[in-house]
């Protein structure tokens, strides 16, 4: 059956619930009993069990009762139902109420294992389902880090030495340096590569909704809680979960999740039943973390269990000789993505890059070369091809001292005919300029755009 489970035998006869204890542990698993429905329920509110081999006919609470609360309150749990009085019908009706699978009685050690063998699959997919719908930002492998600056070659550095470790990292950087890209690569070079690789926008629910996608929920916690569900920790386990924007969660959660991190156990909202969950913690921010935790904005406890290896990605203006690779790298990428062929970048154009800061990083350069790619006339980026309006050719030549100055204003006029086509809608500005809200809305005040 491969890695331990947990599993919880519901039987009221002492002799059924040794043999399977025996034929079960026999696989390494961890095995458990109860003699009646409502201590099987009890132990169920306790902690989480990946299955449960529940008897049909019991004393008091019948099993067909146990099975209707279980598929309530815990419906990722596979139930194989154990039913002695010889009616398909009864095992025919348990299986529309939720049951994986029946086993009549008697049966022996062999084919207990092999219908749990099953079972435990089925719980294995559902769990993998869940995963192809949560992770929705791409691939690994899809992006490489790419760069031959000394605080480049530094960050790889500690990424081959980090990732085969379960150290917690914080990544910090200005907003897109790349920070997803190097959570990606950590975990990519780990023992946990093949398992998920789940992220977490810190920064993207509100807080009413945060500790629910990190936890889960039970059905009836909240309003809306019309269902059970996961949470990302729950689905990653095995793997890595990466917190983007950590700095940007309450102190509240803040709480629970070092207690998650601490004990490597979660529990769902409106729930007691501890889940215990095994994940690497790979953490991102943007912000001076130890500011706020002298601010009191963030707890300190926090940041040290976070912290254990710090890397820290310089922003593009600090490594200008990176500007060309990634830039012949975007090229590379939206040609083949796009189905152009643009053949190179002028070196005008390329001078223009290099000289201009990008308050946006990483990401600004990119959205910059994809639009190039995506609208040039001709094989080659010239300067007039860097910006998405025609800017004209004469500002982003870059032939001359002047022509700094010159990009700025091009910058100046690029966001205020961005903000005119969009209807001054600073969400959809912000991701056509390759930006997020924040730098845009500073950039406005800095050059008094309303």
């Amino acid at each position: 059956m491969g890695s331990q489970v947990n599993i919880l035998v519901v039987d009221d006869e002492e002799s059924m619930r040794d043999s399977c204890r025996q034929a079960l542990l026999r696989d390494g698993n961890r095995v458990e009993a109860a003699e009646d429905g409502l201590k099987g329920l009890a132990m169920l509110e306790k902690e989480s069990f990946d299955l449960v081999i529940l008897d049909l006919k019991m004393p008091g609470m019948s099993g067909m009762e146990v099975l209707q609360k279980i598929k309530e309150e815990a419906p990722e749990v596979v139930v194989v139902v154990i039913t002695g009085y010889a009616t398909v019908e009864s095992a025919v009706e348990a299986m529309k109420e939720g049951a994986y699978d029946y086993i009549p009685k008697p049966f022996t050690p062999d084919s207990l294992r092999i219908i749990v063998d099953r079972a435990l699959e089925r719980r294995k997919l559902s769990l993998e389902n869940v995963l192809l719908r949560t992770e929705l930002r791409g691939r690994l492998g899809e992006e490489v880090i790419v760069g031959k600056s000394a605080g480049m070659q530094k960050v790889e550095e500690l990424v081959r030495q980090v990732a085969p470790t379960d150290s917690t990292v914080l990544i910090s950087g200005e907003t897109g340096t790349g920070k997803e890209l190097v959570a990606r690569a950590i975990h990519s070079q780990s023992n946990r590569r093949d398992k998920p690789f789940i992220v977490i926008d810190c920064g993207g629910l509100v807080e009413s909704l945060f500790e629910s996608e990190l936890f889960g929920h039970i059905k009836g916690s909240f309003t809306g809680a019309t269902e059970t569900t996961y949470g990302r920790f729950e689905v990653a386990n095995g793997g890595t979960v990466f917190l983007d924007e950590i700095g940007n969660i309450s102190i509240n959660i803040q709480a629970k999740l070092l207690r998650a991190l601490q004990e490597k156990e979660i529990t769902r909202v409106g729930s007691t039943q501890v889940i215990k969950v095994d994940v690497r913690i790979i953490a991102a921010t943007n912000k001076d973390l130890l500011k706020c935790v002298s601010e009191q904005t963030f707890r300190e406890d926090l940041f040290y269990r976070l912290s254990v290896v710090p890397i820290v990605l310089p922003p593009l203006r600090e490594r200008r000789e990176d500007i060309p690779l990634l830039a012949n790298h975007f090229l590379r990428k939206y040609n083949e993505k796009r189905e152009k062929s643009v053949t190179a970048i002028s070196d005008g154009a390329m001078k223009v890059l290099t000289e201009y800061d990008w308050p946006g990083n990483v990401r600004e350069l990119e959205n910059v070369i994809e639009r190039a790619v995506v609208l040039t006339g001709g094989g080659v980026i010239e300067p007039a091809d860097l910006w998405y309006y025609e800017v004209g050719s004469k500002r982003a030549t870059g032939s001359d001292a002047d022509e700094v100055k010159s990009l700025t204003d091009a910058e100046r006029e690029h966001i205020v005919r961005t903000l005119k086509m969009l209807n001054g809608q600073i969400g959809k500005a912000s991701e056509a300029l390759g930006i997020d809200r924040k730098t845009l809305r500073l950039k406005m005040r800095k050059y008094g755009i309303e």
